[in-house]
């Protein structure tokens, strides 16, 4: 009864039974909540003393237990934490990036969303952390590099693909990871000012994205004026993030939301004073008691709750900033001096933070201190941090997209990464560089594909030299035919010091400024006379083309075909002889049987002294300067050709050196183009061999303009070269080198393209084999070993890339020397395989020792005072009177 009648009916001195109110039912009265109850002050007090009791009884044993856990719990989580950093730096590496001419502004936000991507699972993260990346911008006197810090646990090329696809045409040049701020040497000392970068109201608000400018020109322009010794560096670190560290986020956002603290003191004053609220949102009672909100107030509080779920809707960050300013200074600087260094770098150091204020919005970045910056930029170590989101991230690391902004490292052309199908180096593929995109892969030609021929231009120093021995070493290995002409005379040498050794009995040498002897290859020995002749002339005829004309072109060619008609082997040394000795002449055409010679010479000699003179005069003065040159008279002129190109076709190496500084610019033009003529006719001569047993060979010309001098069209000879599997690389400076037939047949026919730097000309014109993934601009800003290529594969032409050669195998001490004795000793038993010496006669042999001194000669050769025999004879250097 006494439970339905309201406790204010009830007199204070009538006893309530405890049944009655349901307090006994649950059993609330048993123990020390019914005791507090009943008697608070008192439940209080003997919870204490128990307390106190218990803390008496097991304090001594329990206590110690606990620190020590405490602690061991500390030291390990400590020790675990270095672990797991020392694993991220193990094997970090350092991503210099190369903004391309044209940087998308959209770019940085790509990155960052992909890079979201590196999240681990959340066992793995609570195991051993996620990791981090960090964007630096390093300043030097130099300038401003921007680079990406990759931990070594991330797979490589991850992380540049994804810089490589935010911004197409970006370089990317990947090494290992220094510190950012280079340490000093014995006689220096290290002055280092700087801090770190803090969010100043809660992370749940968002910083400044929208901006009309480059938000980072301030923070580029900040250091301007860095002297020698003098350093600086912003560094971003950032980790995505995902599950309770994003609830905590929310969590804030809530709490500014309702106006409550997001600190952990103002969260404690706020249980202390309940029903106090810290809301923006202004109200205020007007004279009739309704109740008015500021409206200017209340807009600005939805506009910052509108930027809160924003920044809350996507992919979220944990970042530090931290940056530094260091000067390098002598170990006896004296104080005041390290006082105003200190001054300055600390000027600078506040630059560099009051360049991030203009991300000020709804939150900002204060400064706080850093010990030991030095230490801790190099370290890289990424604990707490704030929260931001990819638009805010991106906001502070990006690639400059201001073109105007000075001292930042750039891209001159833009990065291109191989189409797919682009081989990779094998016994199939000749190697020519590495992609400049991404992570580097090597990238050939394939041998079918190189039988469309290979254009190369590049100017000297540009990486052309380097890309031709790395193709000539390939083809080396693999065991196919090579002729090399170098007027140059480096990239023979380069080859020599780095082939194998096994290679040593393949080599054919022509070098002009050895001293020992070289093979001989005669321009008027072996294969069909027209064609030997028409050869011959058409050579001479273009080397000396302001000089030459339609009657010293007769002269010369009727002199061929005379000598080519006698018994025996001619050499160019008897032409002089067969046009001013009567006597040499009256024997060579007695047997001549071709009425138009016949012809040629009778009129030749109804000629007067002054007349013949006359005609012969403009030819003799060219042979003259030409075979006066001993290196000329044994190579050129020295008797049987002791060189077979067919032979060096099928599996040989013939290097020519001819540099112009030895030989003169006309004499290396004759001797290079004698040597094409000799190869072009071995290569034609392969029509009767099946096409099934052609094995494959290379004809390497550089300053390949100097050499193509054959009666025939460049299209017609690269259209049977390709059918008779020889592969031509064609290689020289510039465009302005190449006569209008010659340009136009090596722009149509040799299909595969690599273009080093060019000239805004040249690139205006080359870009049409490269447009519109590469422009003009894109060939005219090729850095050096950066090259634009357009391959043809499996026979169509594939999209151009970029690229980057590869330097050239060190080169082994001894192996030049070794590969000359090699290639001198299997020359002298060729030489004597096809001159066996007869009885009697005067042999000569076909080189001189090492370091032998040179005889001068006469024009003439020896067998002039030797009796001639007949072609059945065992010498064939020796002819029949």
């Amino acid at each position: 009864m006494l439970a339905s009648i309201p406790a204010a009916l009830i007199p204070s001195d009538v006893p309530i039974p405890l049944t009655s109110t349901g307090i006994a039912r649950t059993g609330i009265t048993n123990g020390w909540f019914g005791d507090y109850l009943r008697d608070p002050g008192g439940a209080l007090l003997t919870l204490l003393d128990r307390l106190r009791d218990g803390a008496i009884a097991w304090g001594p044993i329990v206590a110690p237990v606990l620190a020590l856990g405490i602690t061991g719990f500390l030291i390990g989580r400590r020790w675990w934490a270095r672990r797991c950093h020392a694993r991220l730096v193990a094997d970090a590496r350092q991503i210099t990036v190369l903004a391309p001419p044209t940087v998308d502004p959209a770019g940085g936000q790509a990155l960052w969303a992909n890079l979201v991507g590196l999240l681990r699972p959340a066992w793995r993260r609570w195991l051993t952390g996620q990791p981090h990346v960090a964007c630096e911008y390093v300043f030097t006197e130099a300038g401003v590099a921007i680079r990406f810090w990759v931990p070594g646990v991330i797979p490589p090329g991850l992380v540049e693909r994804a810089i490589e696809a935010a911004w197409p045409g970006a370089h990317t040049r990947v090494g290992t990871a220094d510190p950012p701020l280079p340490p000093p040497n014995d006689r220096q000392r290290r002055l280092v000012v700087g801090g770190e970068l803090r969010l100043a109201r809660s992370e749940a608000l968002p910083i400044r994205t929208d901006f009309t400018a480059d938000p980072i020109r301030a923070l580029i322009g900040a250091p301007v004026g860095l002297g020698r010794d003098e350093y600086a560096c912003v560094q971003i670190l950032a980790r995505p993030v995902t599950g309770r560290r994003v609830a905590r986020a929310r969590r804030s956002a809530r709490r500014v939301h309702a106006g409550g603290s997001t600190r952990v003191v103002g969260r404690l004053l706020d249980l202390i004073t309940p029903g106090m609220t810290t809301s923006p949102v202004r109200r205020h009672t007007t004279k009739s008691g309704a109740l008015h909100t500021d409206p200017q107030t209340s807009l600005e509080y939805a506009a910052q709750n509108r930027a809160i779920v924003t920044k809350q809707r996507g992919s979220q960050y944990e970042t530090v900033i931290r940056y530094a300013v260091a000067t390098l200074l002598p170990t006896d600087t004296t104080e005041a001096e390290i006082r105003a260094a200190r001054d300055v770098a600390r000027g600078r150091a506040h630059a560099l933070a009051a360049s991030f204020a203009s991300y000020t919005e709804h939150n900002h970045y204060t400064r706080h201190r850093l010990r030991h910056p030095d230490r801790a930029l190099a370290d890289r170590r990424l604990g707490k941090g704030d929260l931001l989101s990819v638009a805010e991230l991106a906001a502070m690391a990006h690639l400059p997209t201001d073109e105007a902004i000075p001292g930042v490292q750039r891209a001159g052309a833009r990065a291109i990464a191989p189409p797919p199908g682009i081989a990779t180096p094998g016994p199939q593929a000749k190697p020519i560089g590495v992609t400049d995109t991404g992570h580097e892969r090597p990238v050939a030609l394939r041998v079918p594909d190189a039988r469309h021929h290979l254009h190369v231009i590049g100017a000297t120093g540009s990486g052309k030299s380097t890309l031709l021995g790395n193709m000539i070493l390939a083809d080396a290995e693999a065991g196919r035919g090579i002729v090399l002409i170098d007027p140059k005379g480096d990239l023979v040498t380069d080859v020599l010091s780095r082939l194998p050794r096994s290679a040593g009995d393949r080599v054919v040498l022509f070098d002009a400024d050895s001293k020992t002897r070289p093979p001989c290859l005669n321009p008027l020995d072996g294969g069909e006379t027209d064609l030997t002749v028409d050869n011959l002339v058409s050579v001479f005829r273009r080397v000396y083309s302001a000089f030459w004309g339609p009657r010293t072109d007769d002269v010369m060619r009727a002199a061929c075909l005379t000598l080519r008609a006698q018994e025996g082997v001619a050499t160019l040394a008897d032409l002089p002889k067969l046009l001013a000795d009567p006597a040499f002449r009256s024997r060579v055409t007695a047997g001549i049987t071709d009425p138009v010679l016949r012809g040629f010479w009778s009129w030749y000699a109804e000629l007067t002294d002054s007349a013949r003179s006359q005609v012969i005069s403009p030819l003799m003065n060219k042979l003259r300067a030409f075979l006066l040159r001993p290196f000329v008279r044994d190579a050129i002129t020295g008797g049987p050709s002791t060189v077979d190109m067919s032979s060096v076709l099928d599996g040989g190496i013939c290097l020519v050196r001819i540099p112009k500084g030895s030989l003169g610019e006309e004499t290396t033009r004759l001797v290079g183009s004698l040597v094409v003529a000799r190869t072009w006719q071995a290569t034609t001569g392969r029509a009767r061999t099946p096409q099934r047993q052609r094995r494959d060979a290379s004809l390497v010309i550089d300053e390949c303009h100097n050499f193509l001098n054959l009666p025939y069209p460049i299209e017609d000879m690269l259209a049977e070269a390709r059918g008779f599997r020889v592969a031509m690389t064609l290689a020289h400076q510039h465009l302005g080198q190449l006569p209008r037939e010659l340009r136009e047949g090596m722009s149509t026919n040799a299909r595969s393209k690599i273009f080093f730097n060019a000239s805004p000309e040249d690139a205006r014109e080359l870009s049409r084999h490269t447009a519109p993934r590469l422009s003009d601009h894109d060939l005219a800003h090729l850095g050096v070993f950066h090259a634009a290529v357009r391959l043809v594969l499996n026979g169509e032409e594939a999209q151009p890339f970029t690229m980057r050669t590869q330097p050239l195998p060190s080169a082994i001490p001894g192996r030049a020397r070794d590969i000359r004795g090699i290639a001198r000793r299997a020359l002298h038993r060729r030489a004597s395989a096809l001159t066996p010496p007869a009885s009697g006669s005067d042999t000569r042999a076909p080189q001189q020792p090492a370091g032998a001194t040179r005889q001068p000669q006469a024009i003439t050769r020896e067998h002039q005072h030797q009796p001639r025999v007949r072609p059945h004879s065992t010498d064939p250097r020796r002819r029949q009177p």
